[in-house]
């Protein structure tokens, strides 16, 4: 089976930077996005440092796979499940840590949503309200539940639609890396299925463009590339309020290509963009 990618972040309408970061790692299969959350320039560094942290496990153990891990396994014999889950909770350790020893990254924290492929098998995991979908034969279907309190009041109360958009509260994150030093980790394995696209995204997505639209671009637009920077632009042009990032996934059929130059090259720019605004931004506050 074989990898196709794309993603796409910005930094929205409203606000001067942005605290959105994506990881794409097609050499292991795994594709993450975090959204930042704190004061001044510490949302971008909460999201980088998950992002940093999660490649580097995801490096060292791919390198060596006898390494000890930081914590106690959660499902016996479930190696990749094990190391996914790992590689998270590492990413919160480090936020926490970061955030309790320097007074200008108190309270930083981030959402996480990754998808990992391995072994014939589909990973999901998050923590917080950025979002998994899959895209099956022309349907969008959401995977992942919101770590927010919207998500509380909507199962407790049976909120009607009239109600979720009044709600008062809606940015508040109720589990999130960072906020503890510990951190519990929502994880679903599916079964991959050729033509499956995953999307990926923060709630700057979410909270402008609803299920529907973006069903209709991913009908439309068969080209990753394309849909992410058509839900992008969907998302800016109804307000941007939030920063936005996109992360398209799909199975197609064949084998995996080797991590050649121009996969490299895009990965690279991608993750550069990101890195350079966390340094622009953070030269800023200081």
């Amino acid at each position: 089976m074989r990898i196709e990618f794309a993603g796409d972040t910005h930094v929205g309408m409203k606000r001067d930077h942005n605290e959105d970061s994506l990881l794409i790692m097609p050499e292991e299969d795994l594709f993450v996005v975090a959204d930042g959350m704190g004061g001044h320039a510490s949302g971008e560094i909460a999201s980088r440092l998950a992002i940093d942290t999660i490649k580097a496990f995801f490096e060292d153990t791919g390198q060596d796979a006898e390494i000890t891990w930081p914590f106690t396994t959660g499902r016996e014999d479930d190696y990749d499940a094990n190391r996914l889950v790992t590689a998270i909770k590492l990413g919160n350790q480090r936020i926490f840590e970061a955030s309790n020893s320097q007074l200008q990254l108190r309270g930083m924290g981030t959402t996480v949503v990754s998808v990992y492929h391995s072994e014939g098998r589909l990973f999901v995991a998050h923590v917080g309200d950025s979002r998994c979908y899959r895209f099956r034969q022309g349907n969008l279907q959401l995977l992942t539940e919101d770590h927010s309190l919207l998500n509380d009041f909507r199962r407790s109360l049976n909120l009607t639609p009239d109600e979720e958009k009044k709600f008062p509260h809606k940015n508040i994150i109720v589990r999130a890396l960072g906020m503890k030093n510990s951190v519990d980790v929502d994880l679903e394995i599916f079964p991959p299925r050729v033509a499956d696209t995953y999307l990926l995204c923060s709630d700057g997505l979410t909270g402008e463009v609803d299920d529907k639209a973006v069903e209709r671009v991913l009908r439309e637009e068969k080209n990753l590339v394309k849909a992410c920077q058509r839900l992008v632009q969907m998302a800016n042009d109804a307000g941007g309020r939030d920063n936005v990032t996109v992360l398209l996934v799909r199975l197609a059929e064949g084998d995996s290509p080797e991590f050649d130059e121009l996969t490299e090259e895009v990965t690279r720019e991608l993750t550069e963009d990101v890195k350079g605004q966390l340094t622009e931004n953070s030269g800023s506050e200081s």
